[in-house]
């Protein structure tokens, strides 16, 4: 029984753990890494055709990016989450694919200007497609077993809708063993969404520390500040320009202008215009109103069952095609502008940046996390001028943060949710926070709470039985470089078909003699075709 730890160790994206138990291999979550790193994650050490099964935590792109990829290097496992998380991934891993491959053929009519080889996409919409058919969606609170030995649950831990952290019981030579990951623990009184959930008990914890250093304080009044934002850009006749996650902040903004917009909060500018600028914000909005019966909170529902919709309101734009975008610009009364990526550093938000962040009578509100290296963090602490689209750009707008906002439990709600537990684990490791956040939030629970704990890096291996670690991690730090891709697309599949059989020839010992013999003649086929 082993667990090896990939992604998101002393980094905040890149989730991704593997279990070897009970003759499985199983991965939990498969991120993408965002934004610059750290530290050069450890490949996946075993073949991607070899994995039996995913165990997803939720939809956000550094613990599902991966899937695809993962797909079209011969994974032909069950992917299983909730059934949130399984609508989420349909649009989310789909929209990764063609900024992937929208990206690869920008990049490569460039390549071909400057004589430069071929860049290829990390994968195609083929790849996000195959992937999508593995997925088996899961309800909150049902233990579901998932081979011999080897039983799973979900429940809502409320960082985004079908989130969840997975308790997984292995059972190996009658000894059980269980193992509690948390996934993104969600902040408490949020909106639309359920407070974390706690679970009984565990015998190891993997979880996230992403704000383990520090408190949001007080839950502050987000109607009042954001009301004196909005009144006082559109007294100056500018715009509010929000970059905001696609997918869960996007619905929470929505519900806070919802109620400000129904209580004439607003003075002077009646039906003032939201425009939502984000296809995957617009297909993510329609998956939060078909989920909303199992994961919306009491408050929520209530405006539900009473006729309400509490994402939608009059004045609320929908922009889907590229000349809608383009068009927003163009309009000149004062309005909100919410558009992806939230870390401004890819998509549409880019370009309303552009036309609003030298008009001092504009606002650029943030609401969410900014990693270290973004776009995003550089305006937030002070930057004077950027560079868009390869120009300079002078910043004189106003730039805000709604302090408070945050998907993430803060320090206090993290040591909250594992305090729910009513036994002490044998051990609890610390993950997804930055570099010196995993060591001293480590070192808190281990000094101030009696727990044991580790803050593992990348590679790092443990045996579970006797809780050991067994493969030190890397702490070499890595200089980010610009990888390009200079192998053929269609070689590199060639490639991992090729690996996929070596698997597949491997996992075949033991099927009868004449299965065995039918499986190398065609093989011996196959090849005498490729080498006339």
């Amino acid at each position: 029984m082993k667990l090896t730890f990939l992604g998101a160790d002393h980094e905040v994206t890149g989730s991704c753990h593997m279990l070897e138990a009970c003759g499985k291999i199983i991965l939990v979550d498969c991120g993408m890494e965002q934004g610059p790193d750290i530290y050069e994650n450890q490949d996946i050490p075993v073949e991607a055709s070899s994995i039996d099964y995913v165990f997803l935590t939720h939809a956000h792109i550094d613990h599902s990016g991966l899937l695809p990829l993962l797909y079209k290097r011969g994974f032909r496992g069950a992917v299983f989450s909730t059934y949130a998380t399984w609508d989420l991934c349909e649009i989310m891993l789909r929209d990764s694919a063609h900024i992937q491959m929208f990206e690869a053929e920008w990049r490569n009519r460039k390549a071909k200007r400057s004589g430069k080889p071929e860049y290829v996409p990390l994968y195609t919409m083929e790849d996000a497609d195959g992937v999508m058919k593995l997925f088996c969606g899961c309800p909150y609170g049902e233990r579901i077993q998932i081979a011999e030995g080897i039983d799973i649950r979900f429940t809502d831990v409320g960082h985004l809708l079908g989130s969840a952290c997975i308790e997984i019981w292995l059972k190996e030579r009658q000894e059980e063993t269980k193992l509690l990951f948390s996934g993104d623990i969600g902040n408490i009184h949020q909106p639309i969404l359920k407070d974390p959930y706690t679970v009984d008990r565990a015998d190891y914890v993997i979880m996230e520390s992403t704000y383990g250093d520090r408190s949001h304080g007080d839950r502050p009044d987000y109607i009042a500040s954001l009301t004196r934002i909005l009144q006082e850009t559109f007294d100056r006749g500018g715009n509010v320009v929000i970059p905001s996650f696609a997918v869960g902040r996007t619905q929470e903004m929505l519900y806070f202008l919802r109620e400000i917009k129904s209580k004439g909060l607003i003075k002077g500018h009646n039906g003032f215009k939201v425009y939502v600028d984000s296809p995957l914000a617009v297909q993510a909005t329609n998956v939060f109103n078909k989920n909303m019966y199992e994961c919306f909170d009491e408050e929520t529902l209530a405006l539900v069952n009473a006729g309400i919709n509490p994402i939608s309101f009059p004045g609320l734009r929908l922009s889907i095609t590229s000349d809608e975008s383009k068009a927003i610009n163009f309009d000149e009364e004062p309005k909100v502008i919410l558009s992806a990526s939230g870390m401004c550093e890819a998509g549409r938000i880019r370009h309303h940046l552009k036309h609003n962040l030298w008009r001092p009578e504009c606002t650029i509100l943030f609401v969410g996390y900014q990693a270290v290296g973004t776009l995003g963090r550089a305006l937030v602490e002070g930057a004077s001028e950027v560079r868009l689209f390869g120009e300079p750009v002078e910043v004189r707008a106003h730039v805000e943060t709604l302090a408070g906002i945050s998907g993430h439990a803060d320090k206090q709600g993290l040591v909250r949710w594992l305090e729910g537990l009513r036994n002490k684990p044998r051990r609890v490791f610390i993950v997804h926070g930055e570099d010196r956040v995993c060591d001293s939030f480590a070192e808190c629970l281990r000094e101030e709470y009696g727990y044991s704990t580790a803050a593992p890096y990348t590679g790092e291996s443990w045996d579970l039985p006797s809780n050991v670690r067994i493969t030190e991690g890397s702490r070499e730090r890595i200089l980010k470089k610009e990888k390009i891709r200079q192998i053929s697309t269609v070689y590199e599949r060639l490639v991992d078909c090729g690996k996929r059989l070596t698997g597949l020839i491997e996992r075949s010992k033991g099927l009868a003699n004449k299965d065995l013999a039918r499986f190398a003649d065609q093989i011996q086929a196959l090849c005498d075709k490729w080498e006339k």
